[in-house]
């Protein structure tokens, strides 16, 4: 089993640092989620924002296990686009669109990563759904954190959530530890079984970033190498945050101040009753 880096005090602050950082540029961008503007916009204000709190944006030039570096600053996923959508002048966000866009941050070495996915004017029933499924499957996720506990935990407890709702969990893509080093182990499963994998002890830190689809969970790669679709095209959704485990729990690192606008939007959301 790979080593996982367990961070000393230093690291933690380190990291405490790049990851509240992070989330202010990530509440930012939910102030000018709205139809008419391109995603080249929302990089560009990423850009403007992460340079002026002194961070470096991590995706841009990342070539993660591939050969072709990230071209921009921050992924922007939209409907049928499960994750590392590339921004784009000519992908313009609609009324009736979700997007989920995916900010890190380097802050003196140290990588802070969050996402969330926003809506864009009007919203159906069907996105709703999905998102706030995702939501919820990142909370159920993050409960399930604490000293003692296994990996399979949190899968299990996404899992378990998301498919009783009637939808699906991308499989070919995992939370991860993360440092000094964007992606490091141990991997975090979105599915599996309780009482499975590695045990989680107190200095780990790690993301949990669940995919939600509305169909099938398979995702397919676009010939840029990066984007993610559905290969059936449907809705996917998607929340993630870095955290820190404690001694007695976890703490979320890139925890926001706030309503995060054009996203927290549904207070009054409940699961469906689905039939059994």
């Amino acid at each position: 089993m790979v080593a996982v880096t367990i961070k000393s005090a230093k690291e933690i602050e380190g990291m405490r640092i790049a990851c509240r950082l992070a989330a202010e540029t990530l509440s930012a961008v939910g102030k000018i989620i709205k139809p008419g503007i391109s995603t080249e916009d929302i990089d560009a204000f990423v850009v403007a924002d992460t340079k002026a709190k002194g961070a470096i944006a991590a995706p841009l030039g990342y070539k993660g296990s591939g050969n072709v570096p990230f071209p921009k600053s921050v992924c922007t996923s939209i409907n049928e686009v499960i994750c590392h959508g590339i921004p784009s002048k000519g992908v313009i966000l609609q009324d009736g669109d979700i997007i989920n866009v995916d900010i890190t941050h380097i802050v003196d070495g140290f990588h802070g990563d969050n996402s969330a996915t926003f809506y864009v004017g009007t919203p159906s029933d069907e996105a709703i759904h999905v998102t706030e499924v995702a939501r919820r499957s990142l909370e159920l996720g993050i409960a399930e954190v604490k000293p003692g506990a296994r990996i399979g935990d949190i899968g299990a407890a996404i899992q378990e959530f998301a498919e009783g709702q009637n939808l699906s969990v991308v499989r070919q893509f995992t939370g991860h530890g993360i440092g000094r080093k964007f992606h490091e182990p141990p991997a975090i499963l979105h599915f599996g079984e309780r009482n499975k994998g590695r045990r989680i002890k107190a200095g780990m830190i790690f993301t949990i970033e669940p995919m939600i689809n509305v169909g099938e969970w398979h995702a397919e790669i676009l010939p840029d190498q990066w984007t993610a679709v559905t290969t059936d095209r449907k809705l996917s959704a998607q929340f993630e945050h870095t955290l820190l485990v404690t001694e007695d729990g976890v703490e979320v690192l890139t925890k926001r101040d706030g309503v995060l606008e054009n996203s927290e939007i549904f207070s009054d959301w409940t699961p469906r009753k689905v039939e059994s």
